[in-house]
């Protein structure tokens, strides 16, 4: 195949790798001409990408934040193959696969949203690799849900990546979803390593506060943008948690331990439902 990658960060610096190792022709569109050079002079891609020949090219991946992602398909859609499948790969799905709908009906192309679920608190090229997908899933988010053909259409052009599991959704779905497993987290670990008590952990800390705060080391620029995107289900989410965390602080002010028990139970029980032992 010929693959276009747009957007040489983590994400699709990694696709980039993915796809050479299995011997496609690369094409890249980045901001930074300079990423570009250094990436077909290591060898990981072939050709930069442009109005010019991404006609030529039967896959593109748009690994951009969404309004960039937005921006570039808006911009960039009329001179798309028209028998090209075209996937983003952000971390939000309603908005930017409302836009990648629209302009392929428009120019005559197909779209696919698409959210690796793969990656590092690490950003940018440097941090990129081949096996980054390898047994990670992959959720789709297709134009028409029970289109088998096209699932199976993409499932094999990505195979080079070597995706464990494959997903459908809608796009409403899966920023609900993610709202909870991703975006909450992300949130959670950052707002709790502001404590002051932080800066003396050390001596104190195991695998539990290891486990919490991985995540608070993240790119602000980008989840900034995901967390507006997708503010209203992640604001629900907030909403939730808050409440469950008031109820706690209500046992301990309360000093009722009986309901401090029954809340750490439900929790313990919740856990064990959701996920097993």
């Amino acid at each position: 195949m010929n693959v276009g990658i747009v957007g040489l960060g983590l994400i699709g610096g990694s696709f980039a790798k993915a796809f050479k190792k299995e011997n496609h022709k690369v094409y890249v569109y980045n901001r930074s001409q300079e990423i570009v050079d250094f990436a077909m002079m290591n060898g990981d891609v072939d050709f930069k990408l442009d109005e010019s020949n991404m006609s030529e090219c039967d896959l593109i991946i748009i690994s951009l934040y969404p309004n960039s992602t937005i921006d570039f398909i808006n911009k960039f859609s009329k001179f798309f193959n028209k028998n090209a499948i075209v996937i983003d790969a952000c971390g939000i799905k309603k908005s930017v696969c409302k836009c990648g709908f629209e302009n392929a009906k428009k120019y005559g192309y197909t779209f696919v949203g698409a959210h690796p679920m793969a990656g590092t608190h690490n950003s940018g090229y440097k941090y990129s690799k081949a096996n980054m997908f390898e047994n990670a899933p992959m959720v789709l988010v297709p134009p028409i849900f029970d289109n088998i053909e096209l699932l199976d259409i993409v499932e094999k052009m990505l195979s080079p990546c070597k995706f464990g599991s494959f997903s459908v959704t809608t796009a409403e779905k899966h920023d609900e979803m993610i709202a909870f497993t991703s975006q909450m987290p992300h949130i959670v670990s950052n707002a709790f390593i502001k404590s002051p008590t932080a800066s003396s952990h050390k001596g104190f800390s195991a695998g539990s506060y290891k486990d919490l705060t991985r995540v608070a080391w993240l790119n602000p620029v980008m989840w900034n943008d995901l967390f507006f995107e997708n503010k209203d289900c992640l604001i629900k989410e907030l909403d939730i948690y808050i409440n469950n965390l008031k109820e706690y602080k209500k046992a301990l002010e309360n000093g009722d331990e009986e309901y401090m028990i029954k809340l750490l139970q439900e929790g313990k029980e919740a856990k064990e439902k959701v996920d097993g032992r």
